[in-house]
């Protein structure tokens, strides 16, 4: 596997990752009630402890999504450069 490969795949991983982030963000954001009583009445979980699980979602995403997509494509074009 070629260090052009490697960036390609870790580049792609890195737009569908942002991709369903946003979307997830999006459909959080705008749907805020219809989602919760959703997510309450499939899990159980309380609707005012959901605000705070999202936020927690969104975040572990975004983190995960950084360290192990972007940082690797960052990488990857820094020694294909050198």
């Amino acid at each position: 596997m070629t260090i052009e490969t490697l960036t390609a795949f870790f580049g792609w991983c890195t737009v569908l990752n942002m991709a369903v982030l946003t979307a997830s963000t999006c459909v959080l954001m705008l749907g805020r009630k219809p989602v919760a009583k959703l997510h309450a009445s499939l899990t159980g979980v309380d609707e005012a402890a959901l605000p705070a699980a999202y936020f927690q979602y969104l975040a572990q995403y975004k983190i995960v999504t950084l360290t192990l997509n972007l940082v690797p494509y960052v990488a990857l074009k820094i020694m294909a450069s050198a």
